[in-house]
């Protein structure tokens, strides 16, 4: 990871702004300026802007050795820990995308503009410039369920929203995942999949990880609601990638996950992994087999090991993550689109 090492003057001058109340951005932002530190106390920042993409530049650290993380809208991961030693600052930047509603499409509309928070063992920072990213920036649209969605409330996580954290500046995640919904329910809901769509511009991506509510859904049905994703993203010039779904934590006596539930065999005997790769082959699409790579991953750490990824210790839950099981799977897509060449190595974090 490239290292910027700032003279810490400036960082300790612009620190003594931050310990201040926040004054608000103009309400009607123009985006001709960068919206800096005066926007900012010494835990969070609120910028007043309207739904879009922005850059956010930082400056990290000052006279104590620190470590800083960055989030926010509704709980996601922007920025990982990063560790400044004492008397010298780190410059980090991202792209975030601001929407209504901020989290989940059917949720609550959340708090208007842009909202971070700093989080990390020794929070410090220096300076932040927030700017309206270029016209052409690539996004990277989010079409699932809760296991990928902004999750409101702890101890929950999509790993969708830990797959900002990953991304450098110049390439943003748009997490439309939404809890409960199936391939059936996402084409219906006008706020899915009608919402989605004419969103979409040439050359973004879209991950479609659509499974585990799809519960009764035939397997005709099942695969034609997969090639109508694919087909309206692409009628739209953007580029479809299909998802496996997640396992979930269900072991056999063996210490294996060969089974219905944790494979996602459907009620009525419908293989989805196998669909999706189905369709992803037939119609050429890229797909992102997390189905193997997560049953890997929960073997090799076995029954009580996989407990910390998942929310069975909080909830005797084996389906939904936690945030850490969240950010190694969101790892794990990020590693996918960079062997598959979907997203430039350069843009991704791999700390």
């Amino acid at each position: 990871m490239r290292r910027f090492m700032i003279p810490v003057l400036g960082a300790l001058t612009a620190a003594t702004v931050l310990s201040v109340a926040p004054a608000r951005a103009q309400s009607h932002y123009s985006g001709r300026h960068a919206l800096g530190p005066e926007n900012c106390t010494a835990t969070a920042c609120h910028f007043d802007v309207p739904p879009g993409t922005y850059d956010v530049r930082v400056l990290l650290g000052g006279n104590a050795a620190s470590r800083t993380s960055i989030s926010g809208e509704t709980r996601r991961s922007l920025l990982p820990e990063t560790a400044t030693e004492a008397g010298r600052s780190v410059a980090r930047s991202f792209t975030v995308n601001v929407r209504t509603p901020e989290g989940e499409p059917t949720g609550p509309e959340g708090t208007p503009g842009l909202d971070l928070t700093l989080g990390g063992s020794a929070p410090a920072l220096a300076d932040i410039r927030v700017t309206p990213a270029r016209p052409h920036t690539r996004q990277i649209f989010l079409v699932g369920d809760s296991t990928v969605c902004d999750q409101p409330g702890a101890p929950y996580s999509g790993w969708g929203q830990q797959l900002p954290q990953y991304l450098r500046s110049g390439l943003s995640v748009a997490n439309y995942a939404d809890s409960g919904e199936s391939t059936v329910s996402y084409l219906a809901n006008p706020a899915l999949f009608p919402t989605v769509q004419p969103l979409v511009r040439r050359h973004d991506l879209v991950l479609i990880q659509l499974a585990h509510n799809d519960k009764t859904t035939d397997e005709v049905t099942y695969r034609a609601n997969l090639e109508k994703l694919v087909a309206g993203v692409r009628a739209q010039g953007g580029e479809p990638v299909l998802v496996t779904p997640i396992v979930r934590r269900w072991f056999n006596a063996d210490g294996t996950l060969n089974n219905d539930i944790a494979l996602l065999v459907n009620g009525l005997g419908v293989d989805q992994p196998a669909v999706i790769r189905s369709v992803a082959a037939a119609e050429r699409v890229p797909l992102i087999d997390l189905t193997a790579r997560t049953k890997t991953l929960v073997e090799s750490l076995g029954v009580e090991g996989s407990k910390a990824v998942y929310l069975y210790n909080e909830e005797r839950d084996n389906t939904h993550t936690s945030v850490h099981g969240a950010t190694v799977y969101a790892g794990l897509v990020r590693d996918e689109l960079v062997a598959r060449h979907l997203v430039p190595e350069g843009l991704v974090r791999q700390d």
